[in-house]
């Protein structure tokens, strides 16, 4: 497990553009799919992480506190699933189902994704406003190992301010995670 800090794309970017990625929900999916949502969260995540599978009922609970206020939840799974058999579009299924995401949760099988969105880790949220604008790159809270040990929910600080119209006050920190595994 190799540590990583995302530098992602910089504040204010448009949401790079994605279409045709395969879901655990068996139909493919692309950024025009979510123009309804008020808020944007894409999550660079996979099965295998400890940093991600720790982060794992945090986004499920977030889904379940935010999904009614207008925020949808993305969670895209980058790695390399030739040598990284547990991040196998089967692998993501069964972990979906054993998680209950109610998200989508799609395979980056070509990268070209993560690529463009600049992540390094997993996992990596960015979360776009309405007019998918970036306006929070960061970690999720400030302790992914123990749930009862976070003081600062830095994603959750982001997602009132831009569901109240207002600017994210809490200077992103960068996500820290497993590296991408990028195919050779």
């Amino acid at each position: 497990m190799a540590l990583a800090h995302s530098k992602g794309l910089p504040l204010g970017s448009s949401a790079p553009r994605f279409e045709g990625l395969m879901g655990t929900d068996g139909a493919r999916h692309g950024l025009d799919d979510y123009a309804d949502a008020k808020v944007l969260v894409v999550v660079f995540t996979c099965n295998h992480c400890p940093y991600a599978v720790a982060y794992e009922d945090r986004l499920v609970a977030l889904h379940r506190d935010y999904a009614s206020k207008g925020v949808q939840i993305v969670a895209i799974n980058p790695n390399d699933a030739e040598r990284y058999p547990d991040d196998s579009l089967p692998e993501m299924e069964k972990r979906a189902a054993d998680k209950g995401f109610e998200f989508p949760y799609l395979q980056d099988e070509t990268q070209e994704v993560a690529r463009a969105y600049q992540a390094v880790c997993t996992p990596d949220p960015f979360v776009f406003d309405s007019d998918r604008k970036l306006v929070y790159a960061g970690r999720i809270d400030d302790s992914w190992r123990d749930p009862s040990a976070v003081t600062t929910r830095d994603l959750r600080i982001a997602l009132d301010a831009v569901l109240a119209g207002d600017s994210v006050p809490v200077e992103p920190t960068p996500a820290m995670g497993c590296s991408i595994k990028w195919k050779p």
